[in-house]
């Protein structure tokens, strides 16, 4: 009795984070006409939300049953490739994700792209606050690569996915106090790493990075992104020879060798073989 006088956290009173209303979520969709909500039970509604929905669902064959499914709402987050085509480089981040290290990762310490939850700015604002945060990096013009789902079977967020340049041989990439490595307050701790391409590439191959979002980006720079030309040359053999040093070829060699290079890499790491012949 004292309960309902006193209010449901996030539902009738504010919970933690001040929010009401989090049951009505999902109850007016009409998008689909083969789906009808019928319930949504908040079952928790901590730093994010999880609910528990039920709703009517009409089969191929067009019988109608009813399904339940719990969700998860962490909102919807952004992340973004930085790369420096000149330098053949990308900037990347290694921190500590306690939900990898519970499910079997080694150490919990994850190589990733600069990402961020949105909170209530739009996609390209976010990216830009997380990627100086995390990064240092002050972003300038910034490319729109695609949107996806990365867990659509019980997480509800979307990702925004960006690529951006940045200029690794500016000591000022942000504002001089401004070095990256997250914010402590948050309990962030993050590394900033600058990898070669090719290395990037076949840190994918050998596992280092088994980040998702990472690997998509990576991959999409070298299909169709600012590495793609290279990727595009088809040259094979054992990806794991030695990577070409600075002075030992004229930079012109230097840039066609390291372009080989990576190449081999990008097919060794997408499990390419020879083309098939053609008539």
């Amino acid at each position: 009795m004292n309960d309902q006088r006193r209010g449901r956290p996030g539902i009738d009173v504010p919970d933690a984070r001040g929010r009401t209303g989090l049951d009505r979520v999902g109850r007016d969709l009409t998008r689909n006409p083969g789906v009808r909500v019928t319930d949504v039970e908040l079952v928790a509604s901590g730093w994010h939300v999880l609910r528990a929905t039920t709703f009517d669902y009409r089969r191929r064959d067009g019988q109608w049953t009813s399904e339940r499914r719990e969700t998860y709402d962490r909102g919807n987050g952004a992340c973004v490739l930085l790369y420096d085509a000149a330098r053949r480089t990308v900037l990347l981040t290694r921190q500590f994700r306690y939900p990898a290290y519970v499910n079997g990762h080694e150490d919990g310490m994850l190589v990733e792209v600069a990402a961020g939850l949105l909170d209530e700015d739009d996609a390209e604002t976010a990216i830009r606050r997380e990627a100086e945060e995390e990064t240092g990096v002050r972003i300038g013009e910034l490319q729109h690569v695609l949107d996806a789902y990365m867990s659509p079977g019980s997480v509800t967020e979307r990702l925004h996915f960006y690529a951006a340049a940045y200029d690794g041989a500016d000591p000022h990439r942000a504002d001089p106090d401004r070095i990256g490595g997250g914010i402590a307050d948050e309990g962030e701790d993050i590394e900033v790493l600058e990898l070669g391409f090719a290395d990037a590439l076949a840190a994918i191959r050998s596992g280092e990075i088994a980040d998702a979002k990472t690997i998509m980006l990576l991959q999409w720079a070298a299909l169709d992104g600012p590495f793609a030309a290279d990727a595009g040359r088809h040259t094979h053999g054992q990806a794991r020879g030695h990577e070409p040093r600075g002075g030992e070829y004229g930079h012109e060699d230097e840039l066609e060798v390291q372009h080989e290079y990576e190449s081999a890499v990008f097919t060794e790491a997408m499990g390419s073989t020879e083309p098939p012949e053609t008539d």
